[in-house]
Parts: structure tokens; C-alpha cells; sequence
């Protein structure tokens, strides 16, 4: 069993190193290709009109001046790799509803897909009144991975999951919910600055404020549960 694993946060973010656990926990062997830097909200962009580097951190480490979607498709047609699974994450912060065409983590899972690559892409709602516990979210994720591997999906789709931030007595992993992701639009606002020659905005808008659709990945998300959608390519 061999994963691929990518994100959007860089290399060397805390997610990706949690990804690593769940994956070591499941017994999977994995290579890491990923962004050297963040790249987050870059969306499906792909770099062709510059090369791409890469430096070999380490044995079945790669970090790439390039995109997630980058990293997916330089793994399969450059380094040649043959994974049985790609997976994309942990991304610090939600992926639900709107994001995911925004998102960069999604995009790395979608560009696998495409491929007819089983793929998943995980994330994790953000409170910012709350510490991070990313070792629990390993044993969550382990036990998600394990479950969704072998699921039953339609050709050409893949998996987008969104795990929820609660508080650090929360050790049990939260309820999973197959949901459809949210169609409503963030409340986006924007603030103005004063400038002499410019007009000069900055985005203002409350993640956590977002409309909860029944029924939505946002809803079950916000709700303390583990969203799970099947996405179409």
C-alpha cells in the first residue's frame, strides 16, 4: 500500500506531519510531495510556463517550488510514482462548501482523481479560541482513512473531509455524516482604508458566521461532527 501524500500549508506544516501518523498507524508505506511553502487558496493552478523545482528533503521527501495540483502531477509523470492512494492534508482550516473550488488541498485530491487515482482530501475546522490537539486529529484521521479506502464510490469522484474543532476533552472521534456541500455563499464584507491615490479594501469576513444549510458539510461540520462528502471530478 502506497500513499501519496501533498497539501496546500507546505512541507512542513503540523498537518501534513499528522497525516504522516495516521498514515504510519495504518501500516502504509508514503511519499511525500509537497508545496515548499504555503500555497493555500490557490485553487486548481498549475505552473507551466516556469520549470518546477524540487529538492529532496529526505528519502521519499519532496519539496516543490509549485502548487498542490503541481505536486500531484509531478509525482505521477516525473517521479514516476504509482500510488495506491492520494491523499491531501491535514489542512489547517475548513474546506466546506465554497472553499472547496478555492481550495488547494481539494484541488491536489481532484487532480488524482482525474487520474482515476483513489484520492481524499482532509481538513480541519479552525475555532480560534481553541488549541490544536493534531495528535488527536491523527487517531482521528487513521480511523477516517481506514473507513473510506475501501468505501463504495462512483468512478471519477473523490472524498473531501472535514473534521471539527472541539474542545481538548473531546477525544473520542465525533459521529461521521455523508453530506452534500454547502451552496450558500460566505457573508463577505470588506473594510476601507484611507489612501491618497488608491482606493484600498481588506476582507473582513467571518468564517464562523458562514450560513449552516441543513443538511450541508457546513452544518455537520459546525455541529461537532465529522463531514464527509463524495465530490464529482
Amino acid at each position: 500500500m502506497l500513499v501519496l501524500l501533498t497539501n496546500d500549508d507546505g512541507i512542513d506544516a503540523p498537518g501534513i506531519a499528522a497525516a504522516e501518523k495516521a498514515v504510519l498507524t495504518l501500516g502504509w508505506r508514503y511519499v511525500v510531495v509537497a508545496p515548499d511553502v504555503e500555497k493555500s487558496m490557490c485553487g486548481h493552478r498549475v505552473t507551466t510556463h516556469s520549470p518546477l523545482v524540487v529538492e529532496e528533503r529526505a528519502e521519499d521527501r519532496f519539496a516543490v517550488q509549485g502548487t498542490p495540483a503541481d505536486c500531484v502531477r509531478l509525482a505521477l509523470f516525473a517521479l514516476e510514482l504509482k500510488p495506491d492512494l492520494v491523499l491531501s492534508g491535514i489542512n489547517a482550516g475548513g474546506n466546506m462548501g465554497q472553499d472547496i473550488v478555492i481550495s488547494g488541498t481539494v484541488a491536489a485530491a481532484r487532480e488524482a482523481a482525474y487520474h482515476g487515482l483513489r484520492s481524499i482530501a482532509l481538513s480541519h475546522y479552525m475555532r480560534r479560541e481553541l488549541p490544536v490537539d493534531w495528535e488527536r486529529t491523527a487517531n482521528w484521521a487513521a480511523t477516517v482513512l481506514g473507513e473510506l479506502h475501501h468505501a463504495t464510490k462512483a468512478p471519477r469522484s473523490f472524498w473531501n473531509v472535514n473534521f471539527p474543532h472541539l474542545p481538548p476533552d473531546a477525544a473520542c472521534l465525533p459521529p461521521r455524516v455523508r453530506c452534500e456541500p454547502a451552496r450558500s455563499p460566505l457573508n463577505v464584507s470588506f473594510s476601507r482604508r484611507e489612501h491618497p491615490e488608491f482606493h484600498l479594501f481588506d476582507y473582513t469576513a467571518s468564517y464562523a458566521e458562514r450560513p449552516r444549510d441543513p443538511g450541508s458539510d457546513v452544518e455537520a461540520c459546525f455541529g461537532g461532527k465529522v463531514a464527509v462528502s463524495l465530490l464529482p471530478v
